[in-house]
């Protein structure tokens, strides 16, 4: 029953490019293949864009921004709170669909389709409250407008890693500042934005006012869009080192951009803190999603006093974890995303294990019967993690959590702030002081205090440091879609 729900949900998902305001082929007529990763199978075959389809996405773009920038704020409102009442409708395709294309488990996906619904229902309340401000000048010669204004056609560049929340994240503000969007999503997760694109489509979407792509030659087609002078916003979830490369080809058109990159997120907990939260939200920080997000936990810096029973009772939880298909019941541990990223986890593991750390549990590739050729890596748990060790450096994106004990809370400081990145940290302590102290030391665009997941259409997203610019949600999300003009008036009473 379930295999027959999936090949109808696929059917149904399209399988070309959305441009102004339909569905086509690729130009070449070439094919990207779309994987499922707990079983290595192809699950659907898609257009794969080449650059002559990426100049026609952008001119669709180009030629609906003038309509959709004059449109009124509660139309463009009223079109964001249709799609927020669809996904709501259709949530059980679109969670499944994600955990056929990505692998997180099913009551994941469920919980991302709930999250990305929200940037469209905040945005949609966002959209009629664009503000400018009126008076007179210091001097009393005029008054002065202060007004905003779309900043213009964009282009979105989303991860692999929730391909919903992410489309729903940069589209939603976009439309609802009055801009046009070309939007292109990572090439091992498509289906949901195309999805998407149906969803907004149904919901009644101005033709070329989102215009979606899907290729295997990123930088091919999204180069040529970037160096085109009618774009003028760039927006990009994804590795610093890409992040860096786009930036330098921004800087030929000064665009606008959102850069939200890496990150290398402390989790500290404090002698007085209570454990048992302090586990919950370790295990919510670092194996949510397989461990495969920007916010997961990277570093558990604990208290050496508190650091052996916190090793332990996390270790007994992990052990309880099924590993599996994620639309298995009960399945916490779903498969990473493909083979460099098991890959990747086998070298970190292997490298703190040779430099001292002690492997609790896991630490191995996972199996699971009757999937195939799946990626899966077991849930591991590392202590006494020394300094050197690769993994305290680089972003792990997978279910490894990595415990270093400390003795003073400047050394915590230390340990946590020793990274280039800064994109979140979280701190468990019971002295309210002491939390205080961390929101003033620890060098991180956001902070969980006491808890595990921080992420909340309301609350603007991103980093410091190199793990990014600019914010996404949040009474701030939707500026970084505008433009500001200051406009000077005679005296009326001159």
């Amino acid at each position: 029953m379930t295999e027959d729900r999936e090949t109808e949900l696929l059917a149904r998902v399209p399988d070309g490019l959305f441009i102004g305001g339909e569905w086509r082929s690729a130009t070449d007529d070439q094919q990207l293949r779309v994987f499922d990763p707990a079983t290595g199978r192809v699950v659907k075959k898609i257009a794969d864009a080449s650059p002559a389809d990426g100049k026609a996405a952008m001119d669709a773009a180009a030629e609906a921004f003038p309509a959709w920038a004059a449109t009124p704020a509660r139309e463009r409102a009223e079109l964001l709170r249709r799609a927020f009442d669809l996904l709501q409708e259709r949530k059980e395709d679109f969670a499944l669909l994600m955990t056929i294309e990505m692998g997180k488990p099913l009551a994941e996906a469920r919980g991302e389709v709930a999250y990305g619904g929200e940037f469209l229902r905040w945005f949609s309340e966002e959209t009629a409250r664009i503000q400018g401000r009126y008076g007179a000048n210091p001097e009393g010669t005029g008054r002065m407008i202060v007004s905003q204004h779309p900043v213009g056609p964009c282009l979105l560049i989303t991860p692999w890693n929730f391909p919903l929340a992410m489309a729903t994240r940069k589209i939603a503000p976009a439309l609802a500042a009055g801009c046009t969007v070309v939007i292109k999503p990572a090439e091992l997760t498509p289906l949901t934005t195309l999805y998407f694109a149906k969803l907004l489509e149904d919901a009644g979407l101005p033709k070329g006012v989102v215009n979606v792509f899907t290729t295997s030659t990123s930088g091919a087609v999204s180069e040529p869009i970037i160096r085109d002078p009618r774009l003028r916003k760039l927006s990009f979830t994804g590795s610093t080192q890409v992040g860096q490369k786009l930036l330098e080809q921004a800087s030929q058109g000064v665009l606008r951009t959102s850069m939200e990159l890496g990150g290398n997120a402390p989790f500290v907990v404090f002698d007085d803190a209570d454990l048992d939260k302090a586990v919950d939200g370790a295990i919510m920080a670092k194996f949510r999603n397989i461990g495969q997000a920007c916010t997961a936990a990277n570093r558990f810096i604990v208290h050496r006093g508190v650091a052996e029973e916190f090793a332990r009772r996390v270790t007994e939880r992990v052990q309880g974890f099924k590993m599996g298909r994620g639309t298995e019941d009960g399945v916490i541990i779903g498969p990473l995303i493909d083979d460099r990223a098991v890959a990747k986890a086998e070298e970190l593991v292997g490298d703190a294990v040779e430099r001292g750390a002690q492997l609790l549990t896991g630490g191995r590739r996972g199996t699971s019967d009757g999937l195939g050729e799946g990626t899966f890596y077991e849930a591991t748990v590392l202590t006494d993690v020394q300094a050197g060790s690769d993994i305290l450096r680089e972003e792990i994106f997978g279910p490894v959590l990595a415990i270093v004990p400390f003795d003073t809370e400047d050394e915590a400081v230390a340990i946590a702030n020793d990274t280039e990145y800064g994109l979140v940290s979280y701190v468990f302590t019971e002295s309210l002081s002491r939390g205080q102290r961390m929101i003033d030391k620890l060098q991180t665009g956001m902070m969980g205090l006491n808890v595990g997941v921080v992420s909340n259409a309301a609350a603007p997203f991103g980093g410091w440091k190199m793990s990014g610019l600019g914010r996404e949600g949040g009474a701030e999300g939707i500026h970084e879609y505008l433009q500001t003009k200051y406009t000077l008036t005679a005296d009326p009473y001159a």
